[in-house]
């Protein structure tokens, strides 16, 4: 599974450097001057941040089959990145980065037939490694707003522990694995000083294979395989960075 987005990532690599070619598909660009940030020989490096949080208020909240009396929760990912333009408008680099989810919830199921009520609570870490391809598209004669495609490759280590509680019984649920995303990642970059931009960019082609073992309760155990293939945009998971060139 690992060679098959090694090759992926390899074929990519090969297909972006024949693109830049002179008389390529990309022949037609402006070309880049000596002195701007994305010539051959600097380097870049940044940071991004991401938070998603969300709570509930003291209402229950009606759903489908039943109520959710609270709810909290937050996904707080952090990364740092640093890469060499190998050519003029082509950087490659890579991240690495730590991510968290946290998820505490009550709620009831059937509170008419079955009255089943449970207390959840989530809380998962992570950790990856992420090498890239990035091309920077300078489409108008301007050095300040360019285009630009990532293309990487990220191998992610994560474990979490999930505890459910009826009132009854207690059960928890533990898991840990390894997670291979190909991505695909278009986006754009405008320079608000200098030498540092402002960049954000959206998924346009995921490919993701995980190996997850589960224990639960400190007895049986599993391994659950699955693959995500994804094409679609998603405009409310924009990524923001800050970038710095030199």
């Amino acid at each position: 599974m690992m060679y098959r987005f090694l090759f992926l990532f390899l074929a990519l690599v090969l297909a972006s450097h024949a693109f830049a070619e002179k008389g390529g598909l990309l022949g037609n660009l402006h070309a880049v001057q000596e002195d701007e940030a994305i010539h051959r020989g600097n380097f870049l490096t940044g940071a991004t941040l991401f938070l998603l949080q969300g709570e509930s208020d003291e209402d229950a909240l009606n759903i489908i089959f039943g109520d959710i009396y609270k709810a909290e929760g937050y996904t707080f990912t952090a990364e740092g990145f640093g890469g060499y333009f190998i050519r003029d408008a082509m950087a490659i680099g890579a991240r690495v980065g730590y991510s968290r989810t946290f998820v505490n919830i009550d709620f009831s199921i059937l509170e008419d037939i079955a009255d089943v009520k449970e207390h959840r609570k989530y809380v998962s870490n992570g950790f990856f490694v992420q090498p890239f391809l990035k091309n920077y598209l300078k489409v108008f004669d301007s050095r300040t707003v360019y285009f630009f495609n990532e293309t990487s490759l990220k191998v992610e280590y994560s474990y979490g522990i999930s505890q459910s509680d009826d009132g009854e019984e207690m059960s928890k649920t533990k898991n840990h694995g390894w997670t291979f995303n190909f991505g695909i990642n278009p986006g754009l970059s405008i320079m608000v000083l200098d030498r540092l931009a402002f960049e954000t960019s959206v998924g346009l082609l995921g490919l993701s294979s995980s190996i997850m073992e589960i224990e639960e309760n400190g007895e049986s155990r599993s391994e659950v395989l699955y693959n995500i293939v994804n094409f679609k945009i998603n405009l409310l998971a924009l990524d923001f960075s800050l970038v710095y060139f030199f």
